[in-house]
């Protein structure tokens, strides 16, 4: 028998000191000389400030440019839990942390980082990369900003899953530590191996052990299945003899006051000139089937967001998902994006952190003005089951999305000056952890107020949807 060809895998990057050249020196001190105007102990402090916005009024604010129907849908999944409602809290994080020092290091920002928000997808190469999957709210600005966000989600998911508190500030310190020795690990590389940069199947099973390793498989196994074929399955209905979408009340509806075949169609040839030329030869060979509304994610409920069937033929499906992009709730606090509409922005975004995009990732805009970026629904996409995960589980995932975070800061900003900020030690990580366990009392209290709203009728929740 022959021997299974092996896939090639290129050798790993030359690593430098990071003061082998008198540049490199440059900025790594130049990030060192940020801790004495920013010392990285002043990133543990938390407290509620008496003029701190209303986080409900917060939420009602983004409430009035939603579909007015959905969004009780948004309240009920948020209030379900801390950890619910801090994933659909994005702007009451923002503008919590616009009231903390800032380092004065700027990189491309996810603007919600987090754990939720990270998973594997097919690369056009057909890989299976792990990285950031959520840019709704991406825009340049302090590169803490994300790091807090990620490791304040970690503890508050493994209070939610009633895990010890020790617990979760092991996690969320876990995703700190690996976000630093990562950055360390991006600062000593040539610039072209950072950029291309991933973080793969592979790399991740090489370093995964036990009920870890059986995790993973599952994911990734449940991954590959999320083809265009099998959302075929799931999501067309053939029952009446009209291939189309099924409708599923309220998830899944034909909404044709808000979009249809032919409104869409309008507006897509704009949409295909947003991407490379093979791509929109590619798209020549489907033509639009059918579209509907679909309810989707926590913060996101309420924004018009829609899933496309395209076919080329019987068997032969292509879905796109066609999501609103607003304002980012970083906007009024590091300054508008330069771009001409949002979904450029979230587009541009996209493809500056990830380290390999959708091959149909593009944006457009609809005749009423609503800015819109576009996907595909589905490919090869996974994510790891956080609620089922045991406390060892959680601090393994936290420092793997900690380091996709790093990889994604490293292309827009200086790993080296970043690096210089961060250090060697445990300083960044100590105090970030300490923010995180301070900002988890936070969205606890938040939950809570966010529960008495509702049961005062200030807002209306749609629970169990």
């Amino acid at each position: 028998m022959s021997k299974a060809i092996r896939p090639f895998r290129p050798p790993p990057p030359a690593l430098f000191d990071l003061r082998s050249d008198a540049q490199r020196t440059a900025r790594y001190d130049a990030g060192r000389a940020l801790r004495d105007r920013v010392p990285r102990e002043a990133h543990g402090a938390w407290r509620t400030a008496a003029d701190r916005p209303d986080p409900i009024a917060l939420l009602e604010e983004q409430a009035a440019s939603r579909v007015p129907d959905l969004v009780p849908i948004r309240y009920g999944r948020m209030v379900a839990s801390p950890f619910a409602f801090l994933r659909g809290a994005a702007l009451v994080m923002a503008a919590d942390l616009a009231a903390t020092p800032v380092s004065g290091i700027r990189v491309q920002l996810a603007g919600d980082a987090h754990v939720a928000n990270f998973g594997f997808y097919a690369s056009p190469e057909r890989d299976l990369l792990f990285d950031v999957n959520d840019f709704d709210e991406t825009l340049p600005g302090p590169f803490e900003w994300d790091v807090k966000r990620l490791a304040a989600s970690a503890v508050v998911a493994s209070r939610s899953m009633g895990h010890p508190r020790s617990a979760g500030e092991t996690a969320g310190r876990g995703a700190v530590e690996s976000y630093r020795t990562m950055m360390r690990r991006m600062a000593a590389m040539r610039t072209l191996d950072v950029w291309y940069a991933r973080i793969d199947e592979a790399e991740i099973a090489a370093a995964a052990h036990g009920p870890a390793a059986r995790m993973l498989e599952a994911v990734v196994s449940h991954a590959i299945a999320r083809d265009a074929t099998r959302a075929l399955d799931l999501l067309v209905d053939e029952a009446t003899g009209e291939v189309r979408i099924a409708d599923s009340a309220p998830l899944i509806v034909h909404r044709p006051d808000l979009v249809s075949v032919d409104r869409l169609a309008s507006r897509w040839e704009a949409y295909r000139r947003t991407l490379l030329s093979d791509r929109r030869a590619l798209l020549g060979r489907y033509r639009l089937a059918d579209v509907a509304l679909k309810v989707v994610g926590v913060g996101s409920v309420g924004t018009r967001c829609f899933v496309v069937y395209l076919t080329a033929g019987r068997d032969d499906p292509l879905f796109l998902q066609v999501k609103e992009a607003q304002a980012s709730v970083l906007e009024r606090f590091v300054g508008k994006s330069r771009l001409r509409t949002h979904g450029e922005r979230v587009v541009a975004g996209q493809r500056i952190m990830q380290a390999a995009s959708d091959s149909f990732l593009g944006w457009g805009r609809d005749a009423e003005g609503h800015a819109y970026y576009w996907r595909q629904l589905r490919d090869w996409k996974g994510s790891f089951d956080i609620t089922a995960m045991r406390p060892a589980d959680l601090d393994a995932y936290a420092r793997l999305c900690g380091a996709a975070l790093a990889r994604a800061h490293a292309r827009s900003g200086d790993p080296v000056t970043i690096a210089g900020y961060l250090g060697s030690g445990t300083a960044f990580e100590k105090s970030v952890t300490a923010f995180a366990t301070a900002y988890a009392d936070q969205t606890e209290r938040d939950r809570c107020a966010l529960e008495a709203a509702i049961a005062a009728g200030r807002v209306k929740a749609q629970a169990g949807v």
